[in-house]
């Protein structure tokens, strides 16, 4: 398992937050060379940011790059170049289909990416959403879906504002179609840095949906979101007791457990044991 609670992306043009990146409490890293870069700078960002994938100075943080969308004129030259540097994943914006998807992993292999480069697919159009099924399930290569609210909002002519009720359709769809794939999903971004409540209700909120984590844009975003993504002391505790419990149960052969005053089954269990995971994965990435 790997934790993805908190995913920062950063300008590729930019070297100094490349370079800052490496002291960042973050789960993952998106090299931005779409949104984050102005078209004059597009090719000297390629270059950066895939000098710094192949220096790998970021230890053991998942790293990815987002390249430019399909059919924009950087888009095959980004994708040969960062199958050749090798990131943990290649993020692709405004992915539409199950072929864009298709399209890409082809790509990144007639290119000689290495086996351990996956696929995320950024879900941000009306249309994305209502195929999320069947681009969640295109290729074994992809791993992770991401929701660009932002574009989505504007895509709907919705105003999400505090609730996000106008996207929690999509979101819940989304959610959906990567759980039935076997996926993970990482939330959207929040626009606000100066607003710290407001961040950590919209984390709050992801986190009860059931996504694995969020997309940032600041690193002053890192703490609450790794905080509320985080099981707590006591939830690992509790799912210690939880999978203690049923072994010894199952070793005495009853049929009925209860924990806390609550009964446990299976399900309980297995959730238990995905606390447990989570909190052990986070250790060995160095716990922040």
């Amino acid at each position: 398992m790997k934790p993805r609670r908190s995913v920062l992306y950063l300008p590729g043009a930019n070297e100094r937050a490349l370079e800052k990146a490496a002291t960042l409490a973050a789960d993952a890293l998106v090299l931005d060379l779409e949104d984050a870069v102005a078209p004059e700078a597009k090719e000297a960002a390629r270059r950066r940011v895939c000098e710094t994938v192949a220096a790998a100075p970021y230890g053991r943080r998942e790293v990815a790059v987002r390249v430019n969308g399909i059919g924009t004129r950087w888009h095959e030259a980004d994708v040969r170049a960062v199958a050749e540097a090798g990131p943990d994943a290649v993020v692709v914006p405004k992915v539409g289909s199950a072929e864009d998807v298709r399209s890409v992993v082809e790509a990144l292999a007639e290119a000689g990416a290495p086996e351990h480069t996956a696929v995320w697919a950024m879900i941000e159009t009306p249309a994305a959403v209502l195929r999320a099924e069947e681009i969640a399930n295109a290729s074994e290569a992809l791993t992770v879906l991401v929701m660009g609210t932002n574009d989505l909002a504007k895509e709907l002519r919705a105003e999400p504002g505090p609730g996000r009720a106008p996207l929690l359709t999509s979101l819940s769809l989304c959610l959906l179609a990567a759980r039935a794939a076997g996926k993970s999903i990482l939330d959207g971004v929040y626009n606000d840095v100066r607003d710290v409540a407001g961040f950590e209700a919209e984390c709050v909120q992801a986190r009860r949906f059931g996504f694995d984590g969020k997309s940032l844009i600041h690193p002053s975003q890192l703490e609450p979101c790794n905080r509320v993504f985080a099981p707590s002391e006591a939830e690992v505790e509790h799912a210690r007791r939880v999978v203690a419990a049923f072994t010894d149960a199952e070793a005495r052969g009853l049929g009925v457990v209860t924990v806390d005053g609550r009964m446990v089954e299976n399900l309980h269990v297995e959730q238990a044991r995905r606390v447990l995971a989570l909190a052990e994965a986070m250790r060995a990435e160095g716990g922040h």
